[in-house]
């Protein structure tokens, strides 16, 4: 299974949803999606901008654990 940790990055970098989803131009709902697991896909583009946003590599963000 794939785990966001957006949550704990965006709290390590102390920076809300509102801020972090206006610097990547996406809508807070779609952050929500993303940070709360219920995101099937995203985007390279998307995960480029948030790694920029947040000074982190995609395996800050991204994590795979056995089910």
């Amino acid at each position: 299974m794939i785990v966001v940790n957006l949550d704990v990055m965006m709290a390590k970098r102390k920076i809300s949803s509102g801020e972090l989803a206006a610097k990547i131009g996406i809508t807070q709902a779609n952050l929500s999606i993303l940070k709360n697991q219920k995101a099937k896909a995203v985007r390279f583009s998307t995960l480029n901008d948030i790694c920029k946003a947040l000074d982190c590599q995609p395996g800050d963000i991204l994590e795979f654990r056995e089910d």
